[in-house]
């Protein structure tokens, strides 16, 4: 956002390939593998750095015009007029993205942290990480996570949603999932009952055992709170508006602290102790950490 700004949906409207990636991700690990290949080939044969990077700056050309194909071609500028709750007419004119994005969502992305819940025996709690190479956005700071208790990180997003504050998060999406209905149950498929076996492993286990993973990014919308106890969670999903509630998804309580691991939440919902490991310098994971996953992903 600060780099490229925003623009309103009806600038650059959903395509099928925004909501469906595969055929895109397949393209462009396609270009991506070859362009391994043929770099890699070349430095063997010690062509000069210059070379190497004049060559890797044409399959980033090749890798953006993939890219606009499926997804459009975002805008420099956007003609911006609206009509609000009232139905009164308002017109802003022409606006580049960066304006659009100043004006309209005026928010303070230096006052929100990514908390974790990472519990594998090796990531302690109240520190902060983050994964080798794992920045996307050239000259943005590095991507930094707070490790935290799910009790901690649970209760950081109930507090934001009952104030009315929507949070993102990441979690393994595919895990005990419906899309017909729009829903996750940690409980949902009785596949140990078919097969006759337990395949019952820890959360960690699953980390350390590549069978868990981020991969998926979504938005909280909602909270059903009985007791100052979260029993379900409203989800905004982006695969259209067909599944569950006109594309509102439901997560229930059970499933948010087996399959979920990231939230985006302000700094104030921390506590004290919290905060104060925001300041450590962070440990580096490697590049092939899971931790890693969502945002080389997406």
């Amino acid at each position: 956002m600060r780099k490229h700004g925003l623009v309103p949906k009806s600038a650059m409207p959903e395509t099928q390939s925004s909501s469906d990636t595969a055929r895109l991700n397949r393209a462009l690990s396609t270009v991506l593998r070859q362009a391994a290949r043929d770099l890699r080939a070349q430095a063997a044969d010690d062509t000069s750095l210059p070379e190497l990077r004049e060559a890797k700056a044409e399959v980033l050309a090749v890798v953006y015009r993939v890219l606009a194909i499926h997804l459009g071609t975002p805008p420099e500028r956007v003609f911006w007029q609206w009509q609000d709750k009232d139905r009164a007419f308002h017109r802003d004119g022409w606006l580049t993205p960066l304006d659009f994005a100043q004006r309209y969502a005026p928010l303070p992305l230096d006052d929100y942290v990514c908390l974790v819940h990472d519990p594998r025996p090796s990531s302690e709690i109240n520190r902060t990480y983050t994964v080798e190479h794992l920045g996307n956005v050239v000259d943005a700071p590095a991507v930094v996570y707070l490790n935290v208790d799910m009790a901690d990180l649970k209760k950081a997003t109930m507090d934001s949603l009952v104030d009315g504050q929507p949070v993102w998060f990441g979690c393994d999406t595919a895990k005990m999932s419906h899309s017909g209905i729009g829903l996750w149950d940690a409980g949902l498929y009785e596949y140990d009952e078919v097969y006759d076996i337990d395949t019952t492993m820890s959360k960690a286990d699953r980390l350390l055992h590549h069978g868990t993973f981020m991969t998926h990014a979504m938005l909280f919308t909602g909270v059903d709170v009985v007791d100052k106890v979260p029993r379900r969670w409203r989800v905004e999903n982006s695969w259209g508006d067909t599944p569950g509630d006109q594309g509102f998804w439901t997560m229930n309580d059970n499933w948010f602290a087996k399959h979920l691991f990231e939230v985006a939440v302000h700094r104030d919902r921390l506590s004290p102790e919290l905060r104060t490991g925001l300041d450590q310098e962070p440990i580096l994971l490697p590049a092939w950490d899971p931790m890693g996953a969502l945002a080389a992903r997406d």
